[in-house]
Protein backbone atom coordinates (compact mmCIF):
# COMPACT_ATOMS: atom_id res chain seq x y z
CA UNK A 1 0.00 0.00 0.00
CA UNK A 2 1.36 3.40 -0.98
CA UNK A 3 1.33 6.23 1.46
CA UNK A 4 1.20 9.80 0.36
CA UNK A 5 3.56 12.12 2.08
CA UNK A 6 2.51 15.69 2.14
CA UNK A 7 5.32 18.18 2.16
CA UNK A 8 4.63 21.11 4.44
CA UNK A 9 7.34 23.76 4.22
CA UNK A 10 8.20 25.38 7.53
CA UNK A 11 6.45 28.66 8.11
CA UNK A 12 8.81 31.54 7.47
CA UNK A 13 7.86 34.98 8.74
CA UNK A 14 7.67 37.54 5.96
CA UNK A 15 7.02 41.22 5.34
CA UNK A 16 5.54 43.21 2.49
CA UNK A 17 8.18 45.33 0.76
CA UNK A 18 8.30 47.91 -2.02
CA UNK A 19 11.09 49.94 -3.59
CA UNK A 20 11.29 53.60 -2.59
CA UNK A 21 13.96 56.05 -3.74
CA UNK A 22 16.74 53.46 -3.93
CA UNK A 23 15.83 51.78 -0.64
CA UNK A 24 13.01 49.53 0.44
CA UNK A 25 9.96 50.37 2.49
CA UNK A 26 7.94 47.90 4.50
CA UNK A 27 4.25 47.69 5.21
CA UNK A 28 3.04 48.35 8.72
CA UNK A 29 -0.62 47.79 9.51
CA UNK A 30 -1.86 50.18 12.17
CA UNK A 31 -4.29 49.05 14.90
CA UNK A 32 -7.21 50.62 13.00
CA UNK A 33 -6.27 48.72 9.82
CA UNK A 34 -4.65 51.60 7.94
CA UNK A 35 -1.44 51.02 6.04
CA UNK A 36 1.80 52.88 6.60
CA UNK A 37 5.25 52.42 5.04
CA UNK A 38 8.33 52.27 7.27
CA UNK A 39 12.05 52.15 6.43
CA UNK A 40 13.02 49.56 9.05
CA UNK A 41 11.79 45.99 8.46
CA UNK A 42 11.83 45.40 12.23
CA UNK A 43 9.00 47.95 12.50
CA UNK A 44 6.93 46.31 9.75
CA UNK A 45 4.02 43.97 10.26
CA UNK A 46 5.36 40.41 10.23
CA UNK A 47 3.13 37.90 8.49
CA UNK A 48 3.21 34.21 9.42
CA UNK A 49 4.37 33.10 6.00
CA UNK A 50 5.47 34.21 2.55
CA UNK A 51 2.05 33.18 1.32
CA UNK A 52 0.29 35.58 3.70
CA UNK A 53 2.70 38.44 2.88
CA UNK A 54 2.27 37.88 -0.85
CA UNK A 55 -1.51 37.76 -0.41
CA UNK A 56 -1.43 41.13 1.38
CA UNK A 57 0.86 42.61 -1.29
CA UNK A 58 -1.64 41.60 -3.96
CA UNK A 59 -4.43 43.41 -2.09
CA UNK A 60 -2.59 46.74 -2.30
CA UNK A 61 -3.13 49.14 -5.21
CA UNK A 62 -1.12 48.16 -8.29
CA UNK A 63 0.87 51.41 -8.16
CA UNK A 64 2.44 50.21 -4.88
CA UNK A 65 4.22 47.33 -6.67
CA UNK A 66 4.77 45.50 -3.39
CA UNK A 67 6.04 41.97 -2.81
CA UNK A 68 6.25 39.45 0.02
CA UNK A 69 9.83 39.04 1.25
CA UNK A 70 11.35 36.78 3.93
CA UNK A 71 11.71 38.78 7.14
CA UNK A 72 15.09 37.34 8.14
CA UNK A 73 16.69 38.29 4.82
CA UNK A 74 15.23 41.80 4.91
CA UNK A 75 16.48 42.32 8.48
CA UNK A 76 19.96 41.10 7.56
CA UNK A 77 20.10 43.30 4.46
CA UNK A 78 18.88 46.34 6.38
CA UNK A 79 21.35 45.80 9.24
CA UNK A 80 24.24 45.26 6.81
CA UNK A 81 23.43 48.37 4.75
CA UNK A 82 23.04 50.60 7.78
CA UNK A 83 26.14 49.28 9.56
CA UNK A 84 28.27 50.40 6.59
CA UNK A 85 26.45 53.70 6.18
CA UNK A 86 27.59 55.05 9.55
Amino acid sequence: MLQTLSFQPAARPAVVSKAAKGDAEYLRLTPNGATAWVADPAMATAFDSMREAARMALRLPAVERAFGMPLDIELETYDHAHAHAH
